[in-house]
């Protein structure tokens, strides 16, 4: 999400009322009403009942952490979107819920994306966000050792950053289908500050993790054996 002082404020992944036409409009809500309806029923299948305090806790956090800007050059600030984190912890499910919730909140209570563009934030921010930063983490993850820190670390930056950049080259295509904004306008100026941006959700999301793997390494989805290993008493990993 951009804050900017002479970057328009629909070229933000937080989409606004307004700006999107009815065809991209109600397919973004079919896929994030899909995205819901399935991952509740993943949830419910496959997640023990410990994880639905772990979930209140990750939305919590995100939802705190979302408050805290970080600048970038030409009068721009980011904030962590929090995704690929959300994935890391609970895993794409019960991630992708939470950033349902997160992303429901900032849209009725402080006007952070507009209601009726609610499908499409969550499709871009939750399914892709979500689903493709936690995929992406874990086959980086699998490639460099599935057992080690680093592997975690290595492959939650990189996802996270590769989510950030990718929801908002989708969110520059929608606003372009849409006619709020010429695609090449949209790419150039979506992309180009979300590659910083993504910076900022790659640092953040390594700081949060590297903490949470020394203090509390079961939060992590299917954490790895090396850092529950180092832990004095033992876990049993989700």
């Amino acid at each position: 999400m951009l804050s900017v002082l002479f970057f328009p404020h629909h070229l933000a992944l937080h989409i606004p009322d307004g700006f999107l036409n009815l065809p991209v409009t109600l397919l973004t809500w079919v896929f994030a009403i899909a995205l819901i309806a399935i991952s509740l029923n993943r949830v419910q299948a496959e997640y023990q009942d410990r994880v639905v305090p772990l979930m209140g806790v990750c939305a919590a956090f995100i939802f705190a952490a979302q408050m805290i800007n970080f600048p970038i050059p030409g009068g721009t600030s980011g904030h962590l979107l929090g995704g690929t984190l959300a994935g890391v912890l609970l895993g794409p499910w019960a991630g992708s819920l939470v950033m349902t919730v997160v992303f429901i909140v900032q849209s009725l209570l402080f006007q952070d994306g507009g209601i009726t563009a609610l499908g499409a934030n969550i499709f871009n921010m939750g399914l892709i966000g979500t689903f493709g930063g936690y995929y992406l983490y874990r086959s980086i993850r699998n490639m460099i050792g599935r057992d080690s820190t680093k592997s975690v670390l290595i492959g939650a930056a990189i996802a996270a950053w590769t989510s950030v950049v990718i929801a908002a080259l989708v969110c520059a295509i929608q606003l372009a289908i849409s006619g709020a904004v010429p695609l090449v306008v949209a790419l150039v100026a979506m992309l180009l500050w979300h590659v910083m941006i993504g910076i900022g959700e790659a640092i953040i999301t390594v700081v949060a993790l590297s903490y949470i793997l020394k203090t509390r390494p079961d939060m992590v989805y299917r954490a790895p054996r090396a850092a529950m290993q180092e832990l004095p008493r033992s876990y049993s990993s989700r």
